[in-house]
């Protein structure tokens, strides 16, 4: 791309790149497109006059056909059609001098019209958008010359894609250049169809590319791109390509001698065989024979030789492609294999080269991977075991990863386990290594590897680690762990040890399926349980516990420390002080269960405690009046209960034994496990794979006791967007952001009495019992149309019968300054959140709470994430079980400052209602700064050498709201802004400090000045300065907002239409729900 002539193009450039910030360079670009913009429509409006004036005859249309259609995109058929009048006496010779003499005086020249689409192109390729123009860059394609067709073929093949209108215009130029002649022109053809893949290309142009790429007098360059292409018409679509009996033709194409088309020819064969390995048998020497030559080194070129390696690349696809194949069934083929592949084994070793290294490994690893799919002999699996436990000892870390991968992939086949486990030592110092690829590749191979023999080192190993563990592995590490010590325990007291250990050492990590399986352990075995009420205890005399270690402690203690009474120490009263003492640090759905434990230590109790018996009952009644209901119910039943004298023994009674079934937290791990990362992706994309999102449902016994609700996952099925039954329906939305499919009113559930013993969050009630919206909120904020307070994403107003309960506004400025609660709720659906915020990465888990009794089907979610973060979201699982909770972890990165926010894009289905909400993030500014206090000898030095714009900036900012400086400085707190007193000798003043985290900035120091103004808090001057004029300006703009006040325009809500609603039935008095309700 030769851009020398091009002065004015150059100095666009130039301007581009000398532009101080990203103002002055949008300022630029606007000026640039209004240009091209202006000097096209001229050209085209000079082009319409032309046609008005000049009656032009069909013999000038056609002798101009081709600068017609060049210089401005017109079919010239079309063209003489509309030109057939006559000369009225003009010669030929005049009209056509004539006519050229006009355009080259008022027209676009060849140059310039060239230089505005490189020009457009350029724009692009900075980010902005290019709505116009897109006729001229096709309209380039025609031209006879190469500098114009190459501008045009490269501008067409970025600025538009496969479904664009304007690329028909261009298929039958494309066809002629790829079945003319001129090989350059062949090539940017064949370059221009690749690239796009349409559909319309595959049917039009697919029989032209397979003739050139089987025809012998084209150029190698030429074929080698037919190849290519082919291949992405293929990919792209293939019902379209026909490739049947091209069995005999891919065997063909095999013998050929020079290597670039054979490596374009062999990975077109790995993606038919992936589709359709029984029609390609003959294929299969082809593939052994051309590895047997590379291997050899026999008639390869010099340039393809890199690094003394025979074209790698060419060795991994074959080896791709034959691991395809079930399996070699020709002896001598089979020999002929192996012999190469174990000169491939016996020929790789680390050199200090890195691009030697990246090559051989590169055939190695690809060879190591055909050996297992072959399922080779036991020496030579003990020799590639041999060198991966070479490779996972050496100081670079990338091949230490490879050999650490493929050890895993080593475990899939049979008696290999043995071998690894001599490389155990090593990969247990893998698991400290500070890259954490390399420690997640170690934890995989240690999992993988562990039985019965060595169970117990491993998982004493994973404890150790787990306390200086990275955040993001510390999840999975204790999933892990678990089902280790459940799978191999040599004994169930050291699995109750290991347990409680992993809850002590990371209890935000351990998911409540692991302690809800403990806990079937300890009821299902009568011996184990007096152990586990004692080690329960020695938890429980620490200061400092987890919230899931009291849960557990609490509920074992309170089924059976009865049965350590008689020990010094263990009575109900000290058993009850113990666990008393945790209640004012447990959060709210802990509750319940501390006031099940309490009930049954009154139970327990023999003979009774008075005075035991009011300190329980004092309890019980305070929280009569809890506004959780969920507590209120269970402290007004236990109270009733626990006055029934000698029936609370019966009422009460010992948990029964859970019903023997497979662990979930087993199930679980042998669902994601996948045989290749090939093939892991390929279910994912064809979304078969089983969601790694953790479901909690209900198990209650006959007997009508409560037990411990089992942990479980739910298989989920292909996700579809609606269900085929309302495909037919119309949506009653706009923009899709609040929908509803022929609505109904849901039916009224059922209120459930005793409700979730373990429920992680709090389920609220049937609708009926909903909290109402406060009266003086305005109606907008109710109906979905102010949508600022909704915290939706900006679309058009609408109406729906499901309504979201509260202010979401609200709720979404709350978590902006805190890191749990609750982001959305209707009569249907609770959405919670719980982050944890470490430098520029974050981990949050979403809570999708059902609170009805039916399920939620067709539920999805998708994260619509700016420029600036990157985020990955667990898979959902289509049904939300009745009463169940879901919770799908999201990983964020923070990659440069900015205010923008994510979308989470939420819909499911209840009855015949289908809701679709967008709801903002709280994945804000704030979330990555760390607060730092400075002192004066830090702060100055600092401050002076960030002077001036674009890294110091100074705004007046009026209209603040009023308040004191007490408030400000809480305010600044509240958004993780340190303030460093002493620095600023006025009073009136504040000085905040802060660290910024992104992938961009790393941690980047912000400093911040506040002058305020007694006589008048609406005014005050802001300086914020740091080292990154992106980060400047989008805290200073940021901190603005907090500040100012900005009132939130109402709109006048949309009409809702009238609803039947449902008749309640009268209840009788000594209903249990009519009581619950008049409690409420």
């Amino acid at each position: 791309m030769a851009l020398s002539g091009m002065r004015g193009l150059s100095v666009f450039i130039s301007d581009i790149r000398n532009c101080q910030n990203k103002e002055l360079e949008r300022l630029r670009v606007d000026k640039e497109l209004g240009n091209i913009r202006t000097r096209f429509k001229h050209e085209k409006a000079i082009f319409r006059n032309l046609m008005n004036e000049l009656m032009w005859c069909e013999i000038v249309a056609y002798w101009c056909r081709d600068e017609l259609e060049f210089r401005f995109g017109i079919d010239s058929l079309a063209c003489i059609a509309a030109l057939k009048h006559t000369c009225h006496g003009n010669s030929f010779g005049i009209l056509v001098h004539a006519y050229r003499t006009v355009l080259s005086d008022v027209g676009l020249s060849h140059y310039e019209k060239k230089k505005y689409v490189w020009k457009m192109l350029y724009i692009y390729m900075l980010g902005y958008d290019v709505d116009f123009g897109h006729m001229e860059a096709v309209s380039l394609i025609s031209a006879p010359k190469y500098p114009e067709k190459q501008v045009g073929y490269i501008v067409t093949s970025c600025l538009l894609n496969e479904n664009h209108d304007f690329l028909r215009l261009a298929i039958n130029t494309v066809r002629n250049d790829i079945i003319g002649r001129n090989e350059t022109f062949q090539c940017l053809a064949l370059t221009l169809v690749g690239n796009i893949g349409g559909r319309e290309f595959a049917e039009s142009l697919a029989p032209d590319v397979q003739k050139l790429l089987l025809s012998s007098s084209c150029r190698p360059l030429v074929r080698k791109k037919a190849a290519l292409c082919l291949l992405r018409l293929f990919r792209k679509n293939p019902d379209v390509v026909n490739v049947d009996g091209w069995s005999d033709r891919m065997a063909q194409l095999l013998d050929e001698r020079d290597l670039g088309v054979l490596t374009s020819s062999m990975s077109l064969l790995v993606a038919l065989v992936s589709n359709n390995h029984e029609a390609y048998w003959s294929c299969l020497p082809k593939c052994v024979k051309t590895l047997e030559r590379l291997a050899r080194n026999q008639d390869i070129p010099q340039e393809y030789t890199y690094y003394g390696i025979p074209s790698p690349w060419l060795q991994v696809k074959t080896m791709r492609a034959l691991q395809y194949f079930p399996t070699v069934e020709d002896p001598n083929t089979r020999r002929s294999l192996f012999e190469v592949l174990q000169r491939i084994l016996m020929g790789t070793d680390v050199v200090k080269n890195v691009n030697k290294n990246n090559a051989s490994h590169a055939v190695l690893f690809e060879a190591l991977s055909l050996v297992m799919h072959l399922d080779a002999e036991k020496e030579m699996i003990s020799q590639c075991v041999a060198l991966l436990g070479k490779f996972i000892a050496v100081r670079e870390p990338n091949i230490r990863y490879l050999g650490l991968e493929n050890m895993t992939r080593m475990l899939m086949v049979t008696d290999v386990q043995d071998i690894i486990k001599r490389h155990q030592a090593q990969i247990i110092t893998s698991l400290k290594d500070p890259d954490i690829s390399i420690r997640r590749r170690a934890l995989d191979l240690l999992y993988g590897m562990c039985d019965v023999s060595n169970a117990k080192d491993i998982v004493e190993e994973l404890l150790q680690y787990l306390s200086t563990a990275d955040f993001a592995m510390r999840e999975e590490l204790s999933l892990k762990a678990a089902i280790l010590a459940e799978k191999f325990a040599p004994d169930l007291s050291w699995y109750v040890d290991v347990i409680l250990q992993l809850i002590d050492k990371a209890g935000d990590f351990v998911s409540d399926d692991i302690w809800f399986r403990v806990v079937q352990f300890v009821t299902n075995n009568e011996d184990l349980q007096p152990y586990a009420a004692m080690k329960a205890r020695e938890y429980l005399d620490k200061p400092a516990i987890h919230e899931t270690m009291v849960k557990v402690s609490a509920y074992i203690l309170g089924e059976y420390s009865h049965l350590l009474a008689r020990r010094p120490g263990w009575s109900p009263r000290e058993i009850f002080n113990i666990i008393h003492e945790k209640l004012p640090t447990v959060s709210t759905p802990t509750i319940p269960i501390l006031l099940s434990t309490y009930a049954k230590i009154l139970m327990h109790t023999q003979p009774p405690d008075a005075e035991l018996q009011k300190q329980i009952w004092a309890i019980f009644r305070k929280y009569e009046s809890c506004i959780d209901a969920e507590i209120q119910q269970r402290a007004v039943e236990y109270l009733a209960l626990s006055m029934k004298g000698a029936a609370l023994m019966d009422i009460l009674a010992e948990m029964p034994k859970f019903p023997e079934r497979q662990s979930s937290l087993i199930r679980k791990a042998e669902d994601s496990e996948a045989d290749t990362a090939e093939q892991s992706a390929i279910k994912l994309r064809a979304q078969q794979q089983t969601s790694n999102a953790l479901v909690l449902t209900d198990q209650r016994p006959e007997n009508g006791t409560q037990p411990a609700p089992q942990l479980g996952l739910v298989k989920v099925p292909t996700m579809n967007n609606t269900d085929e039954s309302t495909s037919g329906q119309g949506l009653a939305h706009a923009n899709g952001t609040l929908a509803l499919v022929d609505p109904q009113p849901p039916s009224t559930p059922s209120p459930d009495l005793l409700g979730d013993l373990l429920g992680p969050l709090a389920i609220e009630g049937p609708p009926g019992t909903a909290p109402q919206s406060d009266p003086s909120v305005p109606s907008s904020l109710e109906g979905g149309s102010n949508l600022d307070a909704l915290a939706l994403a900006p679309v058009e107003e609408q109406t729906s019968t499901v309504q979201p309960i509260g202010d979401i506004g609200e709720k979404f400025r709350a978590l902006c300054v805190k890191d749990s609660g609750v982001l959305y709720e209707d009569v249907n659906i609770q959405i919670g959140i719980k982050a944890d915020w470490r430098g520029h990465q974050g981990r949050v888990i979403l809570f999708l709470g059902n609170k009805n009794t039916a399920p939620l089907v067709s539920v999805q979610a998708m994260i619509l994430p700016p420029s600036h973060l990157k985020t990955e979201l667990s898979l959902v699982p289509d049904t939300i079980p009745p009463r169940a909770q879901v919770q799908c972890p999201l990983e964020v990165v923070n990659l440069q400052p900015s205010r923008d926010s994510a979308v989470l894009d939420f819909s499911y289905k209840f009855g015949a209602n289908v809701v679709n909400v967008k709801l903002r993030l709280p994945a804000v500014l704030n979330k990555f700064l760390q607060p730092i206090l400075v002192s004066p000898e830090e702060f100055f030095p600092q401050w002076r050498s960030l002077s001036g714009p674009p890294l110091k900036l100074q705004e007046v900012v009026r209209g603040v709201r009023p308040m004191l400086l007490a408030e400000m400085a809480n305010l600044f707190s509240s958004l993780h802004l340190t303030v460093c007193p002493g620095l600023d000798p006025n009073a009136n003043n504040l000085v905040v400090s802060t660290t910024f985290y992104s992938e961009s900035t790393r941690a980047m120091l912000c400093l911040t000045r506040i002058e305020t103004d007694p006589a008048d808090r609406t005014q005050l001057r802001m300086t914020v300065a740091s080292g990154d004029p992106a980060l400047t300006f989008e805290l200073k703009e940021f901190i603005k907002e907090q500040l100012i006040s900005i009132p939130v325009p109402s709109r006048s809500p949309a009409p809702m239409p009238p609803q039947a609603q449902p008749v309640t039935p009268p209840t009788p008095a000594s209903d249990p729900g009519a009581i619950l309700a008049g409690l409420l």
